[in-house]
């Protein structure tokens, strides 16, 4: 059935993404974004943009009750963990404030959010946590950035308890896939790509031995959807469940070069991967595309955006 949604973080990697995916299933889009990392040439042109921060809150509040959305899918956030460090008041705004403000914008027109948080950056690192990390271990972040989505969390599940507002929490992993911005400092797969396109050779910090979990932005954009219509008041990983290392990913990309090693950065995670058992059980949802085709695809992605960087960029989607 056809529904009004809104996307905040629509102009970026996984929301542009998810608003292809919305309009394929016929959905009315909206997208929030204030083009502070988000391309407007990624917003879909069938989709309705409104350029603002999501701290204003009376901006955001008016765009709702005009839109009247069914559904917030809110991916709008401040994600470099280097600038959390370097700036937590800021990434507190932006990731607490701006989630406050989402939230009352819902309450005001009774739509559900369904909230993009973090998996690896949430449960942290400690000697009991076990790997993959099932919902149920204590998240103790070692960021700015993970604590203020620890905290969004919180404000999710606050507001369905007192107000009522339908809350679901997607704990994501790392997510790769076409529209990942090759020149930035998140996004280590298109980084990779990119390198491997100027025949550069990736950097490395640390051993390369470091693990994630990482899920091909399709996959995740189909859990957002299945989160729309599941149960309420829940957080639940997003994540393919299996641990890959840096260098698994050279690997992968078939690169020929050998990488350059810097040192290790402090805060980062030696291992991360979560239990998706219980999107399993609640979404049905499981991460369907293997490793090796969610690099080809992201290569090809980055390989298309080099040949015509004026064109919108192909996505997870094609249309």
């Amino acid at each position: 059935m056809s529904t009004s949604v809104l996307v905040t973080g629509g102009a970026g990697f996984i929301g542009s993404n998810l608003a292809d995916l919305l309009l394929r299933e016929g959905h009315a889009v909206h997208v929030v974004d204030d083009l502070s990392h988000g391309r407007r040439i990624q917003v879909p042109p069938e989709a309705k943009f409104h350029e603002l921060d999501i701290r204003d809150g009376a901006a955001l509040h008016d765009v709702a009750v005009a839109a009247g959305p069914a559904i917030i899918y809110h991916l709008a956030a401040q994600a470099d963990v280097r600038r959390a460090i370097e700036e937590p008041s800021f990434d507190a705004d932006v990731n607490i404030i701006g989630t406050i403000a989402v939230l009352e914008a819902a309450r005001a027109v009774g739509a559900r959010v369904v909230f993009a948080s973090t998996g690896g950056a949430g449960y942290g690192e400690y000697d009991a946590l076990p790997v993959p990390s099932p919902e149920t271990a204590e998240t103790r972040p070692l960021s700015h950035y993970g604590m203020s989505k620890m905290a969004g969390e919180g404000y999710i599940h606050l507001y369905g308890r007192l107000y009522g507002v339908e809350g679901v929490c997607l704990r994501l992993g790392n997510v790769y896939g076409p529209r990942q911005d090759p020149h930035g400092e998140a996004g280590v797969v298109a980084i990779f790509c990119g390198k491997m396109l100027d025949g550069e050779p990736p950097r490395v910090f640390g051993d390369g031995l470091q693990t994630r979990d990482y899920v091909y932005v399709g996959d995740v954009c189909r859990a957002f959807l299945a989160a729309a219509t599941g149960p309420v008041g829940e957080t639940v990983n997003i994540g393919a469940g299996r641990e890959v290392t840096v260098l698994d990913l050279i690997a992968g990309l078939g690169g020929d070069l050998e990488p350059e090693f810097a040192p290790a950065r402090s805060g980062e995670l030696q291992r991360s991967a979560l239990d998706p058992a219980k999107a399993a059980r609640l979404l049905g949802w499981r991460a369907e595309i293997s490793l090796a085709e969610g690099l080809a695809l992201t290569y090809e992605s980055v390989a298309a955006t080099r040949r015509d960087p004026g064109a919108r960029p192909q996505g997870a989607f094609p249309q």
